[in-house]
């Protein structure tokens, strides 16, 4: 659970508040605390049958969650530490998503899969990347560290470390990095 503690310490750190009052009001940290759990469980090195009898009760409190939060976070996707989801409501991550260590998600974001032959595939997103509101994020591509995807941007191709990009499709648009934002 080490890392939903530092899922913890990063919202303690921006609201100013008790753990207690987060885990009450924060429907990013109900999400997460969901997934952390299931995907413990889905990693772990338990009897096939045991692990399949948990991952099925894990299956329908994340449908449950899903349904209250509007956040979408399967058991099967990797989400490194220190995640931070600012608003609740209609995120939806791919289960074969790989979201790197000390991210942030903002509302209305997709990361999915999308592309055709050997671009079709789910994104690898990097360190330190802030996922403005209602950006999509498809395909087989990697998003380097250090990244700001601006809000509604359609981002379906790779994108260097310590840019920021947006539109549709999205485009490097300043070598700015994330530090601002995370």
């Amino acid at each position: 659970m080490s890392r939903f503690g530092s899922d913890i310490k990063k919202y303690k750190r921006y609201s100013g508040k008790g753990t207690l009052v987060l885990l009450i009001t924060q429907q990013g940290l109900w999400a997460l605390f969901v997934y952390r759990i299931s995907n413990s469980i889905f990693r772990s090195n338990l009897p096939s049958v045991l692990k399949k009898i948990l991952l099925f009760f894990c299956v329908l409190y994340q449908k449950w969650i899903e349904i209250i939060t509007g956040i979408s976070l399967p058991y099967s996707a990797t989400i490194g530490k220190s995640f931070y989801i600012g608003h609740f409501g209609q995120i939806i991550v791919n289960a074969n998503s790989v979201i790197g260590d000390n991210c942030n998600i903002s509302q209305g974001i997709t990361i999915g899969v999308s592309g055709r032959g050997d671009n079709r595939g789910v994104p690898r997103i990097g360190n330190n990347v802030y996922m403005g509101a209602n950006a999509t994020i498809v395909g087989n591509i990697a998003i380097g560290n250090d990244v700001v995807i601006g809000a509604n941007s359609l981002v379906v191709k790779d994108v260097p470390s310590g840019t920021t990009v947006l539109g549709v499709p999205a485009e490097v648009i300043s070598k700015n990095d994330s530090s601002d934002y995370i």
